[in-house]
């Protein structure tokens, strides 16, 4: 039971942190189509 607890933690640790990289990610692409629509050149 304990070693299904620890390999259940294990899972649930790293789904958390693979989420968070995901967010990161998706935040810096909504950033870089606001830099495009600002209408300066070179921007894009």
């Amino acid at each position: 039971m304990k070693k299904l607890l620890t390999i259940f933690a294990i899972g649930s640790s790293m789904l958390l942190m693979s989420a968070c990289n995901t967010v990161e990610g998706a935040g810096k692409d909504v950033e870089s189509v606001g830099d495009c629509a600002d209408g300066v050149k070179g921007n894009c």
